[in-house]
């Protein structure tokens, strides 16, 4: 926003300007360059009304979505919940900045919204975010960043939340082996996964790609959780190679079916699609990571691990706009933080889950929620 000398300057130039161009209208000049000048003064500010008041302890935020919101709902939980937190305070603003899929230009553009002075605090979402938020940090000292699904400790700029996605895959695996065993006993299905019913019992897990989270995390809690209903389980995991292909998708789980995989865990963008459409076909069972699932496929989603980003946008950017925020911290949050969580409430999943399976989650997630069980990220068990 322009200050006082600053309006009061430009305010000058144009007085001068326009008494010799309309003297004629005495003092009527005086007040359209007054009014001109304020106008100029707020098309600077930007944005909302509030946020471009008198209110000098008002906040502007802006969100940077590296991809696009719509149809994102780990991003659309995101604006979500920041919006929430502006609302609540007045005299705060907002605005969405959407960053597209290529992550080669995320940078440049993080950058440009800091070179413009505009925002006090950059929000995002994202693992590759705190390595690029650093480096941007280091050209502007006076930029904040808040940071979710990342983590960076020790930079007095960034504040990193990072959701543990060891709890969260070891959820899915236990709930999808409870199902593929079930399905082995009881012989269920239409028969496309028939290969199951001997030898190893065996899960799948489609990523869109491999990335350090998935490789280190995710795909061996999948398995942990598995192996604790049954130790003999596998896990078939296989790589789309990008976020989109949903034929791909489809090929990949196919595959895996005629293979023996009863239940399929998809984390690979718009390829989950064909991955569900095969998994029906076939008589196989999926499971959900990040949001609720049960709706895509009514009696196809079996489970649904989540994170409420929603609910850290919002106390987080509340914590920011109360003062509270201390960066330079790299926090984690599991099952008993209520930011990961197993949805066990849809009557989508207990029609389509049989009472005994459905009993055996209780259990195991009423022990993550009141902290009797909470598993590191290198899969140690911190029982209490």
């Amino acid at each position: 926003m322009m200050t006082q000398r600053e309006l009061q300057f430009i305010s000058g130039l144009l007085r001068r300007s326009f008494n010799r161009s309309f003297a004629p209208f005495g003092g009527k000049a005086v007040l359209f360059c007054v009014l001109l000048a304020g106008s100029i003064s707020l098309a600077f500010a930007g944005g909302s009304a509030e946020g471009s008041g008198n209110n000098k302890s008002g906040k502007s935020i802006v969100v940077f979505v590296p991809g696009v919101t719509s149809g994102s709902p780990i991003y659309e939980m995101l604006v979500a919940g920041v919006q929430k937190a502006v609302d609540e305070k007045s005299g705060t603003s907002l605005k969405v900045i959407e960053g597209g899929f290529n992550q080669a230009e995320w940078e440049s553009k993080i950058t440009s919204i800091a070179a413009s002075g505009a925002y006090d605090l950059i929000i995002s979402s994202n693992p590759a975010m705190p390595a690029i938020c650093e480096a941007v940090a280091a050209k502007f000292p006076k930029q904040k960043f808040l940071l979710f699904d990342g983590q960076l400790a020790g930079n007095l700029q960034i504040y990193t939340l990072r959701y543990n996605q060891r709890e969260q895959a070891f959820l899915a695996g236990y709930v999808a082996a409870l199902v593929a065993q079930n399905a082995g006993t009881t012989q269920g299905g239409r028969g496309g996964s028939s290969g199951a019913s001997s030898g190893t019992p065996k899960l799948g897990l489609i990523a869109g790609q491999e990335y350090p989270a998935m490789n280190t995390i995710i795909l061996p809690g999948y398995l942990q959780g598995a192996r604790a209903v049954d130790s003999n389980f596998s896990v078939d995991f296989r790589v789309v190679g990008n976020w989109y292909d949903a034929d791909k998708g489809s090929e990949l789980a196919s595959s895996m079916i005629r293979e023996g995989a009863r239940v399929i865990l998809p984390i690979s963008g718009g390829a989950n699609q064909g991955v569900v459409q095969a998994a029906s076909d076939s008589g196989a069972k999926v499971v959900w990571f990040d949001v609720n699932g049960y709706g895509i496929k009514p009696g196809v989603v079996v489970g649904s691990a989540i994170l409420r980003q929603d609910k850290a946008a919002y106390k987080k950017t509340k914590l920011y706009l109360e003062e509270k925020l201390p960066f330079g911290k790299a926090e984690l949050v599991g099952v008993a933080d209520g930011y990961v969580d197993f949805v066990d409430d849809d009557p989508l999943y207990v029609q389509t889950v049989n009472e005994p399976i459905r009993k055996r989650m209780a259990d195991i997630v009423a022990r993550f929620r009141n902290g009797t069980l909470s598993l590191r990220e290198d899969g140690t068990e911190l029982s209490k």
